[in-house]
């Protein structure tokens, strides 16, 4: 159902956009606007403008800007219906009722306990007669098990029997294959499709008899504040909500862990500080197939629609979480929504299991840590496996891990990272799971990593994950594991290498078919597809182009020299490329020339703050020289390249010419050895280094001596020129041949 526009509109200009924002950055205000630092990019001066009157924002820095909604959808990643019901609570507006995801249920009154029932082959805890729990409905369990080796009995978990509890090394072997990333034999799927791929509803209440076959949760933490007889017959008027529910059931785990020792003893033998129990709200799930309904009795129907609470082929209700440590899931505005288990014993199958998909919880949008890491404004971002991993990284001050839920992480989650970051690094294990985990990743991405977006690969050495890694090396150490993280387009070359013989020609024809695959998925226009294709194709022995022969001509003559001096040869090599000037040429084929400000920036700019960037803003006195000698000299110059050079040369200041005349000799033998006739692309090339050089150096100026005006105009420039780059090397992309 669409939304009249005149309701999006009274929405947009009366919410309190101010308010909205300053939840996230603090904003202060600057005449009749507010400023502060980006909430979308981590920036240190601000640059990110709300302007009240217009109910809109705008950072110069990243580019981002939109009103209310666009604001919490983009940065508080609501859907479009959930942020115009937000504005519409806080506006007041009416908005047309439309069928919504039911987040209620309809409570229900409790059934009445019978009195403790004992199985004759398990012996239960010991029970209050004040408050009896309730005897779970099952048959013998020795009947249930056949043959199966019995249970050990259950245990009442206090400081008398801790001392029996497993080495702390025992837990230090942790194996996160299984998750977020299953492996293959598991599926995609696999936590939402828990009892087909793991045989019938009524094996899993023997696996689940292994996992946990004590058939009575632990009495005193289950009622707790939890549930009480006094509670139990009233039935409240309003409905459930699901939301209220997972806050209970994440506090109903955290006490359980805070009651059961050997699990807080999992924790503590991993490392994990009271600071991090308490920030990501790590809990235990008890033993029992029936806790949750001990604790909740009148939310069965909530637990059921959270897929907490399953139902077995013989009708029987059992709670999906057994004996394991509990990982609540929070969605990006903090709140909970659905909880991962992970067994404390590694023999038990599956290692992980998730909650499944709920009115409330869908995997495919929500990654681990992601509200946690922004919280610390998190700039760098880095996708891991494992549950722990995030935990490890953000207790070590690593900020900005995420894992997926059980599935690769999809293209919008990307998207979303690469928004906050241009810059994405996946760390994988180096095992074979975890490297086809990270190229399916790979070819996820490529259709959105647009020339200004990059990916990294991190694969930890010594099988290391970088939860160990930490422990072993220090938080340090990691971070510059993350900093030399691998580029894609070195990755792709490792990756495709080790699976294909080189040292034959069809080896080498399969990989670049390969290579011509995958560019071709990514964006219309890319240049990186051009890019990845010429330089895989070189490594294989391909034929190189003139202008790649130029530019290492270039660069092996004298590595040391400055973009400046390189330009300056290239000049007396070619100088008849300055009869039209290449910084104008570049201004006016950018659109640079055509630039349109906005009205209150227009309004307040300087007369001269738009004008076109001539060679004397370069602020280079001997490229000056060369260029204005060289432009006086154009009509008389010998048609011989070696003789005009000279001729500039001898009509150069003598501080310029005497730094020139030392080089140019063997500059000039270099390109004629190599046969190179043309620099065209060189010259491009090294004008726009020195442009966007002397552009980011004024918007340095302009940062340090404010002024916004300039500094947005400026800004505005640089945008339009690297657009245009980006369109001149997505144009060499369409005139690559074809290998």
């Amino acid at each position: 159902m669409s939304i009249p526009n005149h309701i999006l509109e009274q929405l947009n200009s009366q919410a309190d956009l101010i308010s909205i924002i300053g939840r996230h950055t603090t904003l202060k205000r600057a005449g009749g606007e507010y400023k502060g630092c980006c909430p979308f990019h981590g920036e240190k001066s601000p640059s990110f403008y709300v302007n009240p009157q217009k109910n809109i924002y705008h950072c110069f820095g990243c580019s981002v800007g939109g009103n209310a909604i666009s604001f919490l959808r983009d940065y508080e990643n609501l859907t479009f219906m959930e942020a115009v019901t937000e504005l519409s609570k806080q506006t007041g507006i009416e908005v047309p009722k439309e069928e919504q995801q039911n987040v209620r249920y309809q409570r229900t009154k409790a059934k009445p306990k019978p009195k403790s029932v004992q199985s004759p082959s398990v012996s239960s805890p010991p029970v209050s007669t004040k408050n009896p729990v309730k005897a779970i409905d099952v048959p013998s369990i020795s009947s249930t098990l056949d043959n199966q080796q019995q249970p050990q009995q259950q245990t009442d978990y206090d400081s008398n029997g801790y001392a029996d509890y497993p080495p702390l090394d025992s837990y230090d072997s942790d194996n996160y294959s299984s998750m977020p990333y299953m492996a293959d034999g598991y599926g995609a799927n696999y936590t939402d499709n828990y009892d087909s791929n793991y045989g019938s509803k009524h094996h899993n209440e023997h696996q689940g008899e292994h996992q946990g076959a004590h058939s009575y949760p632990p009495g005193d933490a289950m009622h707790a504040g939890f549930g009480s007889d006094s509670a139990d017959n009233i039935v409240h008027d309003k409905d459930g909500n699901l939301y209220e529910l997972l806050i209970q059931i994440q506090q109903f785990y955290q006490q359980n862990l805070t009651s059961h020792p050997h699990a807080m003893h999992y924790f503590k033998s991993r490392g994990i500080t009271e600071q991090s129990l308490e920030t990501f709200r790590l809990g235990y799930a008890p033993f029992g197939w029936q806790h949750l309904e001990h604790a909740f009795p009148q939310d069965i129907e909530g637990l059921k629609a959270l897929g907490l609470v399953r139902q077995s082929d013989s009708g029987r209700d059992y709670d999906l979480l057994r004996d394991r440590i509990i990982f609540p899931i929070r969605d990006n505005q903090g709140r909970t929504i659905g909880f991962g288990g992970r067994a404390l014993d590694d023999e038990v199958k599956p290692k992980y299991i998730n909650s499944s998909d709920s009115p409330v919880f869908h995997k495919q949008h929500v990654l681990y840590g992601y509200y946690e890491s922004r919280q610390q404004r998190a700039n760098d971002w880095l996708v891991v496996e494992g549950y722990m991993d995030v935990i490890a990284l953000h207790q070590a001050g690593i900020y900005g891990a995420v894992a997926s839920m059980g599935t690769a992480i999809n293209e919008s989650q990307i998207s979303r990272l690469l928004t906050l970051n241009p810059t994405l690094t996946l760390s994988f294990d180096g095992d074979s799971a975890g490297q086809k985990a990270a190229w399916r990743t790979l070819e996820i991405a490529l259709p959105i990593l647009s020339d200004d977006k990059e990916l990294r690969f991190l694969t930890l050495p010594n099988s290391h994950d970088p939860d160990t890694f930490i422990k072993s090396n220090g938080a340090d150490a990691m971070r510059e594991q993350i900093v030399n993280a691998m580029p894609l387009s070195q990755y792709i070359f490792a990756y495709l290498s080790e699976r294909h013989d080189l040292s034959l020609v069809e080896g080498k024809a399969k990989l670049m078919s390969q290579v011509r695959a995958l560019t071709a998925a990514l964006p219309k226009g890319s240049s990186f597809r051009y890019l990845l294709n010429n330089d895989i194709y070189q490594k294989l022995g391909g034929r190189r182009s003139q202008n790649s022969e130029a530019k290492d001509a270039l660069l092996n003559f004298d590595g040391d020299m400055t973009i400046s001096q390189q330009l300056q040869l290239c000049l007396l090599f070619q100088p008849r490329v300055l009869r039209d000037d290449p910084i104008e040429a570049i201004w006016q084929q950018a659109g640079i020339d055509r630039l349109t400000l906005p009205a209150h920036i227009q309004q307040r700019a300087p007369t001269d703050a738009n004008r076109p960037l001539a060679w004397a803003d370069l602020q280079d006195n001997a490229l000056l020289d060369v260029v204005n000698t060289t432009q006086r000299c154009l009509e008389c110059l010998p048609t011989d390249v070696n003789a005009a050079a000279h001729f500039i040369l001898s009509n150069l200041e003598p501080i310029t010419q005497a730094s020139l005349s030392r080089s140019w000799g063997g500059f000039f033998k270099t390109l004629t050895a190599r046969n190179i006739l043309s620099l065209d692309e060189q010259i491009e090339t090294l004008v726009m280094q020195l442009i966007n050089n002397s552009m980011q150096k004024k918007m340095q100026d302009l940062i340090k001596n404010p002024d916004t005006i300039r500094l947005a105009i400026v800004r505005k420039q640089t945008q339009l020129l690297n657009d245009w780059l980006r369109a001149q090397q997505a144009e060499q992309s369409a005139q690559m041949i074809s290998v």
